[in-house]
């Protein structure tokens, strides 16, 4: 753990620097009208938000920045550093954050989708690995503290491999892909649209829709600061109705989805459209339910799931205490929840 906190503290100045305007919003003050959003190239609605211009056209008065950042460890780190007001990122690095040494304050408001066959395990052609019981003495890369890694995690754990058997490397997706092609790595467990590039000399060993039914679900969720939360509630409410927005385009109209998410990740559409068909996209109204969000009048079980998470990684000894149940509801976003989403 000591080497976690190092690492952050070294990761800070970084961290501030990569968002840009890092202390424009300081503490997110009512009379600050700037939002700092960090996204991640993979597909989802948030990226319709960004191609679009929806939050900008919703909140004219407002400076707007999206910074790309390439893991939810990166964007937790610069949630420390206070360089971030909304992100997208994964239900593995939430349940980091919202865990000690870390414990960031913002809040889940939004699910941007659940993870399907869009992240999985590969193993490379000529690795002379079959399944996750082969990578027993060979090298894995996955981004450290993200979803991906949660999955490696609970993939090994399940097939009764002990983390010390593998020699897991810490690389970014496009990392990953260099080193892949190099020869360097067995196998590795990323996420679109990088996996895409993996599965065409290897061989998929499990995907996180097979872990979510065996017990160890996955997801993409919105977090906001709660500092900014506080002050800005109303352009929280019109970051969910855009983000609700782009949810109800990709039902509606996957080619338009599509054409927008291919823009941001330089794809045609019609790849695009094949790799959307991989993940999970809920309706809005599905997230007020008990099954995700829930309401003000009660948490739904996102809470559970992101226990689950922060139990699963104290048993790996990748953080230091599990919070209690009172301290992940109130890191539950429902505010108006039901009206908002429409």
């Amino acid at each position: 753990m000591k080497k976690l906190l190092t690492a952050l503290a070294a990761a800070l100045l970084l961290a501030t620097t990569a968002c840009g305007n890092g202390a424009a919003s300081g503490g997110a003050g009512a009379q600050d009208k700037t939002i700092r959003i960090a996204y991640q190239a993979f597909p989802s609605g948030d990226l319709i938000v960004k191609n679009q211009g929806l939050l900008e056209k919703a909140l004219p008065d407002y400076k707007i920045t999206w910074t790309k950042f390439d893991s939810g460890a990166s964007i937790n780190t610069a949630f420390v550093a206070k360089s971030l007001d909304i992100a997208a990122i994964g239900s593995s690095p939430v349940a980091r954050g919202l865990s000690a040494p870390l414990t960031i304050p913002y809040q889940v408001a939004f699910v941007l989708d659940v993870a399907g066959d869009n992240e999985a395990l590969v193993a490379r052609n000529g690795s002379g690995v079959s399944d996750v019981p082969g990578l027993r003495g060979k090298k894995v890369g996955v981004p450290f503290a993200s979803t991906a890694h949660y999955s490696l995690l609970a993939a090994l754990d399940k097939a009764g491999v002990k983390e010390s058997e593998v020699t897991i490397v810490d690389l970014e997706p496009q990392d990953i892909l260099a080193a892949w092609t190099r020869g360097d790595l067995d196998a590795a467990y990323s996420w679109l649209p990088s996996l895409d590039e993996l599965k065409k000399t290897g061989k998929v060993l499990i995907t996180s829709r097979q872990l979510a039914t065996a017990g160890k679900p996955t997801l993409d969720l919105g977090v906001v600061s709660t500092a900014f939360a506080q002050a800005h509630p109303d352009a929280v409410d019109a970051w969910r109705k855009a983000e609700s927005q782009a949810l109800n385009l990709i039902a509606s109209d996957p080619a338009a989805a599509s054409k927008a998410i291919g823009q941001e990740l330089n794809l045609s559409p019609e790849d695009t459209q094949k790799q959307l068909s991989q993940g999970v996209y809920l309706k809005p109204a599905d997230l007020a339910t008990d099954e995700w969000l829930g309401t003000e009048a009660k948490v739904g079980k996102l809470a559970d799931n992101l226990l689950s998470a922060a139990e699963f990684l104290k048993g790996q000894q990748k953080i230091d205490a599990v919070p209690d149940r009172a301290a992940v509801e109130k890191a539950i976003y429902v505010k108006g929840l039901p009206d908002v989403l429409g």
